[in-house]
């Protein structure tokens, strides 16, 4: 079988051995009724690293990021986010559908921050014609904008304003643990104005299956109950939260590697003729660049797919690569060989 090079997602990566070893060991119980102590044991390592006092074990990043909707707000209510957010574009309009918000959007700056003025603006006034705005989302590192990071800077001021106006604070901190990597800073730090957050075992950290959603005890216990009306809640599923013990406990540190073979390859794409790529714009895990012109970038993924590298499509002429733990500074390599080639032909 040709070897593939599968750069389309770190969601694609496979537990590791460590993993599937604790999955098979793992102590279950209840977690319904909070009596399985793999899970437990879980939900109190996320809750002191992102520096909250509680936390709860869900099956996805979209049910982490509705449940803080669910939460924060009442039907009607309005949520603030940028135009690019994850929970926009990707999330099949369930803080709509299921919590019946208004998502007002305001534009994403190319580094994945949303302008205080921007924010101002947005947030409505009281007026009885006006729905209520409730809560602020952003999205650290941000995935549409280029994995790029948000400074802890600029979010203790943008957490600042929101709270200043009455708005609560949610992070979508997907890979939150790249950017806490790029900048050197404990993920707790860039959580610490947000009054809640949220993190993905199951992208950069390898585990199979999972998220974690971070706040107070009165805010993960109202997220149990949303949890519960779901169907969330997953009984005996220790043996998932083990592999997620072990992402936390042995994938952080090593998340540089994959930062600097993705800026090994923006910087090889940036020398292959045709292609349009911002090497310096790439912090962590994501590069995004566009193929020669003349040819869609989903006609250019086909054509490299055939050739054993897969890309994401990310709408427009933008193609997105993402680097992970099973793609190691060969592969990066082979594939810049690859794309170097395609591209020739291309171009002619």
């Amino acid at each position: 079988m040709p070897k593939i090079i599968d750069l389309r997602s770190d969601t694609k990566t496979l537990p590791t051995a460590r993993m599937r070893k604790a999955m098979f060991e793992a102590e279950v119980g209840d977690d319904v009724d909070a009596e399985d102590p793999t899970i437990n044991r879980l939900e109190k390592l996320a809750a002191e690293m992102l520096g909250k006092e509680a936390a709860l074990f869900t099956t996805s990043g979209i049910m982490s990021n509705l449940l803080s909707v669910l939460v924060h707000t009442r039907p009607g209510d309005e949520i603030i986010l940028g135009s690019e957010s994850h929970i926009f574009w990707y999330e099949v309009g369930g803080a709509s559908a299921l919590g019946g918000v208004v998502m007002r959007t305001v534009p994403n700056e190319t580094d994945g921050t949303i302008r205080p003025e921007n924010l101002r603006l947005a947030i409505r006034e009281k007026d009885m014609d006006f729905p209520r705005t409730r809560l602020l989302c952003l999205e650290n590192t941000h995935n549409r904008c280029g994995g790029t990071v948000l400074p802890v800077e600029y979010t203790d001021s943008i957490a600042a304003l929101a709270h200043q106006r009455g708005l609560r604070v949610h992070i979508d901190g997907a890979r939150i643990f790249s950017a806490a990597v790029y900048l050197g800073v404990p993920a707790s730090r860039l959580a610490e104005q947000a009054d809640s957050v949220c993190f993905c075992l199951s992208k950069n950290l390898s585990a199979p299956v999972g998220s974690v959603l971070c706040g107070s005890e009165p805010f993960i216990a109202s997220a149990r109950r949303w949890r519960r009306m779901l169907g969330g809640g997953m009984r005996q599923a220790g043996i998932l939260a083990a592999a997620g013990i072990v992402a936390l406990e042995t994938m952080v540190e090593r998340l540089a590697e994959d930062h600097a073979n993705a800026s090994r390859l923006a910087s090889g794409l940036a020398q292959i003729p045709g292609l349009s790529v911002q090497p310096h714009r790439v912090q962590t895990n994501i590069v995004l660049f566009e193929p020669p012109a003349g040819i869609p970038a989903e006609k250019f993924i086909l054509e490299l797919k055939n050739r054993g590298i897969m890309l994401s499509y990310m709408g427009g002429r933008k193609i997105r690569a993402v680097t992970h733990r099973m793609v190691n500074c060969g592969d990066i390599d082979e594939s810049l060989e690859i794309i170097s080639s395609v591209a020739a032909a291309v171009i002619g």
